[in-house]
């Protein structure tokens, strides 16, 4: 039996220690906010353990019983072996001047093998029995587990509860991001590319973000997320980001996910904006994710695997239609093509993407995890015609062993990805069938050098088209969008420099400083932007991934 940490412990019902579920909660000055609901269901897990550690001692007890009978038996065989006279094949020599009685060896090394063996074992249940209870005082002393509200007065720190019955309950979040800045090219939106990304010179609302969940049963937890907009022409929109259940109790360390949601690809992809490091998303995930990222309604299956080391698998299957299936079946003209309409004839014309990823704690200060992913689908050019995305993510954090709140730290993280498109014939525009093969990556350092402050460092690169090549495509099929040229075969190529500072006010505001140096090598020029965004939070709001 092993202590594991899982990737989210709000969606997990394995056990993680608390120095991994502090990495993912929001430093407080006096001690660490985490909801009642996932508090509960920490402390029902350490339950669940301690009785896994009563049937140990239990299944110990049986076994040193049958050792004592067994030990009563060869009492009972020495006393009818010392009526007869021993073989010398059968017992040992009695030692001259040795007053004792003598059984075969091997039944003696067997029975003190076994007493040893469970020896073992009970000790390493001991050992394992005291961190359990050392976890459970830690988190009585450190989690701040929110009042009654009926009984106690409200503080920004707890959830806002509209109804609550028991372990029922629903909770209110709203953030909002914001930022500001200026950019040396006048088309900001399409230099940076990303739906939540800057989109003009001067303000941006990056984006207002009301997330409800709560615990709908014993067996189910929902989430929901509503956002609201406003493009740089002034129009206001509101989606559904995500709305979904999650499984809480089946069995063989299975979990199911079902609904709209972002797709578990990479490490970047399923994350929220108000959990960026940086002001706005690589340029990889634009190009290849889309600027709103890959999710669509379907469901995922995930198995946490019985091994030491942090090991989960996933499945999804998704619609592979519209504009958040951007290499899929998407209404965006790719490579040239226009695009074609395809319905769902059968399971070949679904989204599929799994997934793996494993952890390893390299020392007590640091950790390593690696990830694969990939994701196959039709595209939109043709009724034969596939894509494939694929890529590898690694994620290193060291923190100090006398770290306060969390700080300070070091971590690195890097994604790469690439994808082969099939481009189906378009005979009104004289093309015939290609497969396109085109990668991208980026790579970034933090630091959290003093409590409250982070440095950044991002760099972005993604293949395409240079110069002349780019100069001798079809102008009037062009249309880059998010530094995507769809009419030239690949786009333009491409890389960026990101350094930033972040300033955490407190766990529900923080303050971003990030410049941008985007040197576009497809179409000869460099431009230069500076960003100062602002984020603010209003109740409770779940641990951001690990």
């Amino acid at each position: 039996m092993s202590i594991v940490f899982s990737e989210d412990f709000s969606k997990s019902g394995n056990q993680m220690s608390s120095e991994h579920i502090a990495e993912k909660l929001h430093p407080a000055e006096d001690g660490v906010h985490m909801k009642k609901d996932d508090f509960n269901a920490m402390m029902n897990q350490l339950q669940d353990m301690k009785m896994l550690i009563e049937e140990m001692k239990r299944d110990y007890n049986r076994r040193l019983d049958k050792m004592q009978e067994k030990i009563a038996t060869l009492e009972k065989e020495k006393a009818q072996l010392t009526e007869k006279k021993p073989l010398p094949t059968e017992v040992d020599a009695k030692p001259a001047g040795l007053e004792g009685v003598y059984v075969k060896k091997e039944e003696f090394e067997d029975v003190v093998k076994q007493v040893q063996d469970t020896e073992k074992q009970l000790k390493d249940m001991e050992l394992k029995y005291d961190v359990i209870e050392k976890e459970e005082q830690d988190y009585m002393t450190t989690a701040q587990i929110s009042p009654d509200p009926a009984t106690e007065k409200w503080t920004p720190a707890q959830p806002i509860t509209l109804w609550s019955a028991g372990r029922n309950y629903m909770d209110i979040a709203f953030n909002g991001l914001f930022s500001a800045g200026a950019s040396t090219d006048e088309e900001v939106q399409s230099l940076f590319g990303g739906a939540h990304d800057p989109n003009q010179r001067g303000f941006t609302l990056q984006q207002l973000e009301t997330t409800f969940e709560g615990a709908v049963d014993p067996y189910f937890r929902g989430q929901a997320n509503i956002i609201f907009q406003i493009d740089n022409e002034g129009e206001s929109f509101l989606e559904v980001e995500e709305a979904f259940l999650t499984s809480m109790s089946l069995p063989l360390n299975l979990q199911v996910k079902a609904g709209t949601f972002f797709t578990e690809f990479g490490r970047h992809n399923e994350t929220h904006p108000h959990s960026w490091v940086f002001v706005d998303q690589p340029l990889v995930n634009n190009r290849f994710l889309g600027p709103d990222g890959q999710r669509n309604p379907g469901a995922r299956l995930a198995w946490l695997a019985p091994v030491e080391n942090y090991t989960e698998f996933f499945i999804a299957v998704q619609n592979s239609q519209g504009e958040t299936a951007y290499s899929f079946r998407s209404e965006e003209d790719m490579f040239g093509r226009e695009s074609v309409e395809t319905d769902v004839h059968n399971l070949r014309d679904m989204l599929y993407t799994p997934r793996v990823i494993t952890a390893f704690e390299l020392t007590d200060e640091q950790i390593l995890m690696l990830g694969s992913s990939a994701s196959f689908g039709p595209n939109a050019t043709g009724r034969d015609q596939d894509t494939i995305v694929y890529g590898i993510d690694l994620f290193w954090k060291w923190k100090s062993k006398y770290a306060e709140g969390g700080f300070p730290f070091v971590s690195w993280q890097t994604e790469v990805m690439g994808r082969r498109f099939e481009a189906g014939a378009d005979e009104d525009h004289g093309l015939s069938n290609e497969v396109f093969h085109n990668w991208g990556a980026y790579s970034h350092v933090l630091w959290g050098f003093k409590k409250r402050w982070v440095a950044g460092l991002r760099a972005d690169y993604v293949d395409g088209l240079r110069g002349a090549l780019a100069e001798d495509s079809d102008e009037d099929t062009a249309d880059e969008e998010g530094g995507h040229l769809h009419g030239n075969v690949l786009g333009f190529e491409r890389y960026r420099l990101s350094p930033n500072i972040t300033f955490y006010l407190t766990e529900f505001s923080k303050l971003r400083l990030q410049y941008n140096y985007d040197n576009i090598l497809g179409d000869d020029r460099t431009e230069h932007s500076v960003f100062l965004q602002f984020e603010f939070l209003l109740g409770s709001h779940g641990a951001h991934k690990f």
